[in-house]
């Protein structure tokens, strides 16, 4: 049967690895967490799930441009779904709250909008079947101190009254792992974990002495390697000298950042998915649901925090399975900042 409604309604081939367990348990009344890697179809498993169960799903999404993705692509398999999110105007708020009482809709929204009286008692009468989160690493990484809604997230779903619960990340090292099914108060979950080796991806690492010696290599590296890129900094700062550096260059390349307006961001983003900018250098701010597949390379102007977000990150790179290049340029002083 799920593998008929992943062909029929979602127009699968084939099921992917990790992804049959996990919905087999969520229709049986079991809460899950499924780890699989990026491009691993996670995505496809609430979907599912949220086909064969009675009652609207939940879906929990940190961003608005993943809510946009996530939205796009269930409503060109011809599936209701909508979104709540800041930028509806109040009569666009009241139609998709409306909306969401229908017993077969996918609704999207943030931590945070669960947080609103009125959305989570509309949601509440609706009886949804399946509350799942996307992106559930951020729990941890996020929730302590940046967005708090994220701790709140096992309480909503209490107040909500859903019956099943799933957890969906691409990257838990094992702490992380008991910390979501604890915030989340998973019971006694079903946890799938996938294949995270990726042998398309050639991992380097550069050490160099000083910020100058590391730009000259970033310039080399753009050169040598070629195609779409992401480069990663650790700063606001750092991200703008990737930038400024690679555009004296020549090179075409947009710039993102949380510090940036948001139409500057939109504008940074449709440059690299769809525009002009071959390369976008970026703070950890970008990447998160964005599904470009054909990036080439992704290189680390600074070390990530952890070597969860170092494979977050490397993932946006060969998501089409084709050969793809992920470098990491670092002096030993850039650990110490990591770690801060």
């Amino acid at each position: 049967m799920i593998e008929e409604l992943a062909r029929d309604r979602l127009g699968f081939g084939r099921l992917r690895p990790g992804q049959r367990p996990a919905v087999e348990a969520l229709v049986g009344d079991r809460d899950a967490l499924a780890v699989l890697p990026t491009g691993g179809g996670k995505s496809a498993i609430y979907e599912l799930a949220g086909l064969l169960r009675a009652g609207p799903t939940v879906v929990v999404s940190p961003l608005i441009a993943l809510q946009d993705d996530q939205l796009a692509h269930l409503r060109a398999a011809g599936l209701r779904a909508i979104v709540l999110n800041s930028q509806l105007s109040a009569g666009e708020r009241a139609a998709a709250l409306l909306a969401s009482c229908d017993s077969d809709t996918f609704i999207f929204l943030s931590p945070e909008q669960l947080a609103n009286g009125e959305a989570r008692d509309t949601l509440r009468r609706a009886q949804p079947g399946l509350f799942a989160v996307d992106e559930a690493h951020l729990i941890s990484q996020w929730g302590r101190d940046f967005r708090p809604d994220y701790l709140f997230l096992g309480a909503q779903a209490d107040a909500l009254g859903v019956p099943v619960r799933l957890a969906l990340t691409a990257t838990a090292a094992p702490p992380v792992r008991q910390e979501i099914i604890r915030r989340l108060g998973l019971r006694d979950p079903v946890v799938v974990i996938g294949d995270f080796d990726r042998p398309h991806l050639h991992l380097s690492a550069v050490h160099e002495r000083t910020i100058p010696d590391k730009e000259a290599e970033l310039l080399r590296a753009a050169r040598e390697f070629a195609g779409p890129g992401i480069v990663y900094a650790a700063t606001h700062a750092s991200a703008q000298a990737a930038h400024d550096a690679l555009a004296s260059a020549g090179e075409q390349v947009a710039l993102y950042h949380a510090g940036l307006s948001g139409r500057a961001r939109r504008e940074a983003m449709t440059a690299f998915l769809d525009g002009p900018a071959r390369i976008i250098a970026a703070t950890v701010a970008f990447g998160m649901g964005i599904d470009k597949p054909d990036v080439r390379w992704v290189l680390h102007a600074d070390p990530p925090p952890s070597l969860d977000e170092y494979y977050q990150e490397l993932g946006r790179a060969g998501r089409d399975g084709q050969p793809s290049q992920v470098r990491l340029l670092y002096r030993y002083e850039d650990f110490a900042r990591a770690r801060r």
